[in-house]
């Protein structure tokens, strides 16, 4: 390192704010608009309910947001984000590079290069930083996006697990595969901060300081949702809660991935020795008794305020919006990533006429043996952003048995239960591979049992005529979908 000074340039970890500064007026001034936009009973819910990331001063001490780049860091690691050679050309490799001189290029030959997830170590040269830990961000395609998240965790896992193996006090954080990698910066961000977060409660007691270094494009983002991980005080750990996603990983924040999940079911051939019964009524009583049919605010009831003409247009409208906001808001409180695991509803891509694509997998649902009342609140929770403009439903039908049958009794409260936008937004539904059974059902639900969405379903055979609709690679089709489609359509012909 040049001996006249050229390390004046870099940055002092320690001499910068940590994230236990209290929040600015905004913050309160957002907060106490949050509240004041719900009625009294909301907010007793709200008060009521945990955070599955509680108010933690002292790890908010060891968080720092810094703007700036992260080669100019004099932490004990600082990260850099490259591609499987370890030769990507990205601002912060190239930063980090021109930092650390030529000896760093010579020492990452060695290394042979490094896989999607992993995270490997080098000396930091020239830097400030005593070590580089070099990882390799996923590839992001909304197909394969279950993928992209458990890699793009494993990412920040794997460095968070070298920092404590080596004894590092202090680790600074680039943005980990976003830009050139395609990854969305607000998703990528989740992952990163929850990720850091499980960590260091599991497993950082002896790492001082975790920076994340951030553009100005990237700092907003990272100020944005930093509160939902790191609140720093009861309230606005209170204000966060409803604006957590669904989905917030396991006790360590990775993403819960169904397959690899062991399942012990009690008898389970039984489920499959019912199949024969060809009876309609089979498919109704499921959910009767569930906690779902206890939920507050009767719309039967409603209705019958309705038709005795009790309630005004403007009364049951104002009605049902307040008791849509109730399930909204718990659904953006609650833990839902029991329901996130089953992969029953994911967003891919786009229809022929650009509107968003919407997959209902019914073979993932096991309505017998999970709550279809956290089930309802994690579809309010997907679509509830989704529907603010058009967008078409797909239904893979294919292989559900008797305990992935839906109740007509479910879907009719749920159809009850959303707001307006979801019904008049929604253009087309497609449901892929019926049996004559489904559509006996589907015609007795849409004729008799909700108006204006008969016209809107469409029974897709097979999923050459699901193409004509929905290009194949704006779709993620599950495995076993096209291996029965395949099979089928081969006895077909």
């Amino acid at each position: 390192m040049d001996p006249l000074g050229a390390r004046s340039q870099f940055v002092e970890v320690q001499n910068l704010p940590t994230w236990d500064q209290p929040q600015g007026v905004q913050d309160e001034v957002d907060g106490e608009n949050f509240l004041m936009e719900e009625d009294d009973q909301l907010t007793n819910q709200l008060y009521s309910l945990e955070s599955p990331f509680p108010f933690r001063q002292d790890i908010n001490s060891k968080i720092v947001l810094f703007n700036g780049d992260v080669a100019l860091l004099n932490c004990t690691a600082i990260i850099n984000t490259s591609n499987e050679t370890l030769t990507d050309k990205n601002p912060v490799s190239d930063s980090i590079h021109r930092y650390s001189g030529p000896e760093l290029r010579d020492e990452l030959l060695k290394l042979k290069g490094c896989r999607t997830g992993e995270a490997k170590m080098t000396e930091g040269f020239n830097l400030a930083a005593r070590f580089i830990i070099h990882t390799v961000g996923p590839k992001y395609k909304a197909k394969y996006r279950t993928a992209a998240e458990s890699s793009l965790y494993s990412c920040y896992r794997n460095v968070m697990q070298l920092a404590k193996e080596h004894a590092m006090a202090s680790v600074g954080f680039c943005v980990v595969s976003t830009v050139k990698r395609g990854y969305p910066l607000e998703d990528a961000t989740h992952i990163a901060l929850r990720t850091v977060r499980r960590f260091l409660e599991n497993h950082g007691e002896n790492i001082e300081t975790v920076v994340f270094a951030v553009s100005d494009v990237e700092e907003p983002v990272y100020r944005k949702l930093m509160p939902l991980y790191y609140p720093r005080s009861k309230k606005e750990e209170r204000i966060g809660l409803p604006l957590l996603p669904a989905d917030i990983g396991n006790a360590e924040g990775e993403p819960v991935v169904l397959e690899r999940q062991i399942r012990i079911a009690e008898k389970p051939g039984n489920l499959e020795d019912d199949s024969g019964d060809d009876s309609l009524e089979s498919d109704l009583g499921l959910v009767g008794s569930h906690a779902f049919a206890r939920m507050e605010g009767d719309v039967d009831k409603q209705r019958k305020l309705i038709l005795q003409g009790q309630m005004s247009d403007a009364a049951q409208q104002k009605q049902h919006q307040r008791n849509y906001n109730r399930w909204l808001c718990r659904a953006r409180a609650e833990d839902l990533s029991d329901i996130a695991a089953l992969k029953a509803l994911y967003q891919t891509g786009v229809d022929l006429c650009g509107r968003t694509v919407m997959v209902v997998v019914g073979r993932n649902i096991p309505v017998t043996l999970i709550d279809m009342e956290k089930a309802l609140l994690y579809f309010i929770h997907v679509m509830d952003h989704i529907t603010v403009k058009e967008y078409v439903m797909v239904y893979f039908h294919t292989l559900t048995g008797e305990h992935n049958h839906l109740d007509t009794d479910f879907l009719k409260k749920l159809y009850d239960i959303v707001d307006a936008k979801f019904k008049k937004n929604l253009r087309a539904f497609y449901f892929v591979h019926p049996t004559f059974r489904s559509k006996v059902s589907t015609w007795f639900f849409t004729t008799f049992s909700v108006s204006g969405l008969k016209e809107k379903v469409h029974h897709i055979e097979n999923l050459q005529q699901l193409f004509t609709c929905i290009l194949p690679e704006q779709i993620d089709i599950p495995p076993f979908v096209l291996e029965y489609d395949s099979r089928v359509s081969v006895y077909v012909t």
